[in-house]
């Protein structure tokens, strides 16, 4: 499902989850690098999920778009500016850690920055994962990275 963003889709991405009673929105950012490989961010050990491989992600502030939520939580997590947001590659749901119905919503992003840049604040570890190792992450996040090597 490697769907371009405009503000159509991203309404009727907010519809959708509303309809399904969802009441937190998150993002999602895969990050690709020109060698295939994709961002990976670590979750402390004693942080919720601690141990998880994950994508640079985190909540949509009210009042914030899916793309400014977006360029946000990359810049706060990683350091790297969003220069393009190229598709939306598909969500999946689960449980905040407060227990709330959470949808994160998955997006291919582009950034300007070298891969060696990357600043740490919320997480104790990146990769650039190549395929292999994006086995690592959860089946949710394993699913949207095929969907985006089909389409890449």
């Amino acid at each position: 499902m490697n769907v371009p963003v405009d503000a159509a889709l991203l309404g009727e991405l907010l519809h959708a989850a509303d309809a399904d009673g969802i009441t937190k929105h998150v993002v999602g950012a895969v990050v690709p690098d020109g060698e295939g490989r994709v961002l990976l961010l670590h979750r402390s050990a004693d942080d919720y999920l601690g141990g998880l491989w994950e994508l640079p992600s985190g909540g949509v502030d009210a009042g914030e778009s899916l793309t400014e939520a977006l360029r946000r939580e990359v810049a706060e997590e990683t350091g790297l500016a969003v220069t393009g947001i190229g598709a939306y590659l598909g969500h999946f749901d689960y449980l905040s850690g407060s227990g709330r119905k959470t949808r994160q919503f998955n997006f291919v992003t582009a950034t300007t920055q070298e891969s060696d840049t990357i600043v740490l604040t919320e997480h104790d570890a990146h990769l650039w994962a190549d395929r292999a190792e994006q086995e690592r992450v959860s089946g949710a996040v394993r699913s949207l990275l095929a969907v985006w090597r089909e389409e890449a």
